[in-house]
């Protein structure tokens, strides 16, 4: 749950033009570039770095999950 300080703070980051068009950018970039192929090779970059690990046997709980 966010603070009032941090909604206080997120509410004027969303007034902030030139913020809102760094995001707008952004998210034209990302459209442009994807394709399966990056995506695959992204994933493969991301297994390279974390080594593999041993399935656990203990079961997660889980009593707050949301959607």
């Amino acid at each position: 749950m966010l603070s009032r300080e941090e909604k206080k703070e997120m509410l004027e980051d969303a007034q902030d033009k030139r913020r809102r068009k760094d995001f707008d950018a952004a998210g034209d970039m990302k459209q442009a570039n994807s394709s399966i192929d990056l995506y695959i090779s992204f994933l493969n970059s991301v297994q390279r770095i974390f080594s593999s690990f041993r399935p656990s046997n203990n079961h997660t709980v889980a009593k707050f999950n949301k959607l």
